[in-house]
């Protein structure tokens, strides 16, 4: 029998943790290659492979589909919690992801559009949920648990990797041969990812399916399911559910869902007392990690025109692809993530408590965008290295919120609802893109955008010192688990 010490690891964790953090990186690779070049196929010209559709509807349109994503999470957690098990979800999604892509490149127009949008949301939901449970799950071990952030903080850059190459590679074919190109190099980094994960699924932990869905219940399950596409297409038919009112719709259809997830969660007669009060405690939190994803889906709206439309994108003769400025995004988190991962790790219990991180993530975040206003004001281009750092901003402040998120949803999940804890992290960051959309459509103001700017910015700083002024109460509750 191994001892401890002598086992295989992954940057000192386990090394199932290397398998996770592959298919999670092609996934990524996928998901961000499509997504940074989303904005440009909906607003640009018919004549130039894109939609023509108008560039303030888009920008609701690309928050509503992060949100619709993120929504799609809850189904992939009842799945997972009720049906296959984590792992078996997290491999037959992945399928999914890459049937959307490849939807978007061959079926033209508005119907290709919506059919491989609400493929890659069904599929990124049940890898979203899964993933981070089986991650969560190579902490439990006693002597592990103080690891658990730094892997996560890993497993983020798994994320960033594929954040920074997907870009890299559709932007290059978005500019060289077209859309659609980009769109099919998404569904093969996706296929690749699945080819490799495959070859190591009976290393990952065994995990159960939690809450085994009884045979007598699946017939109503699926009838329900059936209702809800008729539901969908009959409201798409009848013009109920329009390209301008998606994202207020789904807005509703969100808040409505986490209202019922808490309840559920905070009524249920099996939770002990303490896990209520952790459940009860995290709703602040929760409404902080929503305005701070609503705050960075702006670099999908606002920062992307501007780097299209207004940075001086040349050097030599080299005109930088737009979608790059994901790739750089991706790069500055891949190279900063492990530094602050160190950090964390070298301070151990001496680190700052979870509100306190979440708390300065969006004051930061808010500061990346205030960097933008003295170019508005003065009239003048912001120069691209200034802008590069602009973004390096916006992603420090992300760094302290999101892997620590993802850690700490799995820290306060009761046992039976590991994956739709998990969940229901994910339905806030799914609020907070499908709030950013909404905010953008309604308070950008095209001849005069250095007033949204101030407008992140104030948002960060009013929402961060009220989450600092909270803090004492909240470290008090959670003081047995953070």
């Amino acid at each position: 029998m191994q001892s401890k010490t002598s086992e295989k690891t992954f940057f000192g964790h386990p090394r199932q943790l290397a398998k996770l953090f592959q298919i999670e990186l092609w996934e990524r690779f996928s998901f961000i290659g499509m997504q940074s070049i989303l904005l440009l196929y909906l607003y640009y010209k018919v004549s130039d492979g894109g939609l023509g559709i108008d560039s303030t509807i888009a920008g609701g349109i690309v928050g509503g589909y992060g949100g619709t994503i993120f929504l799609a999470t809850i189904l992939g957690a009842w799945i997972s919690d009720r049906i296959w098990g984590p792992e078996k979800t997290l491999f037959m999604s992945g399928f999914i992801v890459m049937f959307g892509n490849l939807a978007i490149a061959l079926i033209p127009g508005i119907s290709g559009l919506f059919t491989g949008l609400a493929l890659i949301a069904l599929g990124t939901g049940g890898i979203k949920a899964s993933a981070t449970t089986m991650v969560g799950a190579l902490y439990e071990r006693e002597d592990l648990r103080i690891l658990r952030d730094s892997g996560f903080s890993i497993f983020y850059v798994s994320i960033n990797l594929g954040a920074f190459f997907g870009p890299l590679v559709s932007g290059l074919l978005q500019e060289s041969f077209g859309f659609r190109y980009a769109f099919v190099a998404a569904a093969v980094g996706m296929a690749f990812g699945i080819w490799q994960y495959s070859r190591g699924r009976k290393s990952l932990p065994d995990i159960p399916v939690p809450n085994p869905l009884p045979s007598s219940q699946v017939k109503y399950a699926i009838i329900i399911g059936i209702l809800g596409l008729i539901a969908l297409f009959t409201a798409i038919t009848l013009k109920g559910l329009t390209l301008d009112n998606f994202p207020t719709v789904l807005l509703i259809t969100i808040v409505i869902t986490i209202a019922t997830y808490f309840t559920k969660l905070l009524t249920n007669p099996d939770l002990e007392r303490e896990k209520k009060n952790y459940i009860l405690a995290y709703i602040p939190m929760f409404c902080v990690i929503s305005i701070f994803w609503a705050m960075w889906m702006q670099v999908f709206t606002v920062v992307t025109i501007y780097f299209d439309q207004t940075i001086d994108r040349n050097l030599g003769s080299f005109t930088i692809p737009v979608a790059w400025m994901t790739s750089l995004q991706g790069l500055w988190v891949v190279l900063f993530s492990g530094i602050l991962a160190s950090i964390w790790m070298k301070l151990g219990k001496l680190q700052p408590k979870t509100p306190i991180k979440f708390a300065f993530s969006v004051i930061i975040v808010g500061s990346g965008y205030l960097c933008f206003t003295p170019y508005f004001e003065s009239n003048t281009v912001m120069p691209l290295a200034l802008f590069a750092l602009a973004l390096l901003v916006i992603t420090i402040g992300e760094l302290f919120l999101s892997p620590i998120s993802l850690s700490f949803a799995t820290k306060i999940a009761p046992a039976t609802f590991k994956t739709q804890m998990v969940a229901l992290n994910f339905l806030a960051l799914g609020l907070g893109l499908t709030l950013g959309g909404t905010i953008y459509k309604h308070f950008y103001v095209e001849n005069n955008p250095g007033s949204f700017f101030w407008l992140l910015f104030m948002i960060g700083l009013i929402t961060g010192s009220i989450l600092l002024l909270l803090s004492p109460v909240l470290n008090r509750v959670f003081k047995n688990i953070d």
